[in-house]
């Protein structure tokens, strides 16, 4: 009994001390004027399968021009408002109140914000929180997302509050 003691004793020692064992290193590519050079076309870039053959074009550069009172409701019971009047990407108006069933309420009002851009996309920043609302045109329809706004919301409303979309010829948001 006691020599099969011993022959895990050895067996035991021999496993700690291969855990214990450092991998040897691999080769040190050369640097200087001896080294090779990578491949110039081993990191080309493809485009993507969905984007081959479609003719996108930048969107262009335009002053935001806006101007709504609305309100939603989407089939998770968000319920909001949105009031804003942008023209000629100079904020005129703007107010929302954003109510996330189960989640708490985001609310946002001019006066708490200063504008800090205007093109590409209009810029609102609240120094005090470090909150900003951009807003942009894509195709036909307005956006206005919220960035770092927790302050702003009660409970955990914040973390589900998704940007308003305005339809500008309607004034429809959703």
């Amino acid at each position: 009994m006691a020599k099969g003691a011993g022959v895990w004793a050895v067996l035991a020692a021999a496993l700690l001390a291969a855990a214990c064992a450092t991998p040897p290193q691999p080769p040190q590519a050369e640097s200087g004027p001896g080294a090779a050079e990578p491949a110039a076309d081993a990191f080309t870039s493809q485009p993507l399968r969905h984007l081959r053959g479609r003719k996108l074009k930048p969107m262009p550069v335009e002053a935001l021009n806006v101007k709504t009172r609305c309100s939603f409701r989407d089939e998770l019971g968000t319920r909001g408002k949105l009031d804003l009047h942008v023209s000629e990407a100079v904020v005129k108006r703007f107010s929302a109140d954003v109510n996330i069933a189960k989640r708490g309420s985001c609310r946002f009002d001019l006066k708490s914000f200063t504008q800090a851009e205007k093109l590409p996309a209009v810029l609102l920043a609240d120094e005090a929180s470090g909150c900003t609302v951009r807003m942009w045109q894509q195709d036909k329809g307005v956006t206005v997302a919220f960035n770092g706004c927790a302050a702003q919301c009660s409970g955990d409303a914040f973390s589900y509050l998704w940007p308003i979309l305005v339809e500008p010829g309607s004034g429809r948001c959703f």
